[in-house]
């Protein structure tokens, strides 16, 4: 397993595009953490975030994975090219030919997946757990270390996600035709999803791409100077905000079945 995941960082590392992309993924991260910065005074105007709120435990578990799954398009574009540069440079034949089984090859891709997305969720929970302890008005063990689900969901989303990303790449050859389909079966799932001829709600939280957004729900809602705004214009929301086991089975169950997919097409095509 290790050799395997070694040999995967390698490649990626030794590509310059990957690797610029890799820590344009980690920086935009990093940006999360400058949010707690913004000030504004403008005369009798104030502005400050981490005056409002958004840093105290346990809501900032929920708010800093919801912003940071937004950047995992930068990622996906990683792993469609690792795919595309694996056919056109021949690499894949020649891992082949070295004696590394289609099997070992997926597994070395889908290890690189896991180990990101563990990486990117420890990242999240550091920054996190820095500026909450910084900002926050809750400092008790017992509130910082509440509701830590939300981690769970958002490395599940990046798992799911990404192996999404593996399947189109190996189904589809080419970078720029795979993140072509990718953004087509997106635009396709948000017209089941919101149109009014769509599917029905209990049968869109089964498609891919909205199960994995199931699970990190948006949270500015659940701001108290948000709700004071709502209940003084009459909106009253009752959104449910938890993560819920089945939603995170629905997710591993398609991870499972890109992951077994994309090892059927390596196995049946040739090479």
């Amino acid at each position: 397993m290790k050799r395997l995941l070694f040999i995967e960082l390698q490649k990626t590392w030794k590509n310059k595009a990957s690797r610029v992309l890799t820590i344009m993924y980690f920086g935009l991260l990093s940006l999360i953490a400058m949010v707690a910065s913004i000030k504004f005074d403008i005369g009798p105007f104030k502005f400050h975030l981490a005056e409002m709120g958004i840093f105290n435990f346990p809501f900032i578990w929920h708010l800093n994975t919801f912003i940071a799954v937004f950047v995992k398009g930068f990622f996906a574009v990683i792993i469609v090219s690792m795919m595309a540069n694996e056919y056109s440079y021949g690499t894949l034949k020649q891992n082949l030919i070295d004696g590394m089984s289609k099997k070992e090859f997926i597994l070395s891709k889908f290890v690189t997946v896991v180990a990101f997305s563990l990486v990117s969720t420890l990242f999240i929970f550091i920054t996190s757990l820095i500026l909450g302890l910084i900002f926050s008005s809750y400092n008790e063990v017992g509130i910082i270390f509440s509701h830590m689900e939300y981690l769970i969901a958002y490395f599940v989303n990046l798992v799911g996600f990404f192996s999404f990303c593996l399947f189109v790449g190996i189904l589809i050859k080419r970078s720029a035709f795979a993140l072509g389909f990718l953004f087509m079966w997106f635009l396709v799932e948000v017209f089941l999803v919101y149109h009014r001829l769509g599917l029905r709600d209990s049968v869109n939280r089964f498609l891919p791409l909205e199960s994995m957004s199931q699970l990190l729900i948006e949270p500015f809602t659940k701001l108290s100077a948000i709700k004071n705004i709502n209940n003084q214009i009459g909106i009253a929301y009752t959104k449910d905000y938890d993560v819920h086991f089945s939603t995170i089975l629905i997710v591993l169950a398609w991870t499972a079945i890109f992951v077994y997919s994309s090892y059927l097409l390596l196995k049946k095509r040739d090479l």
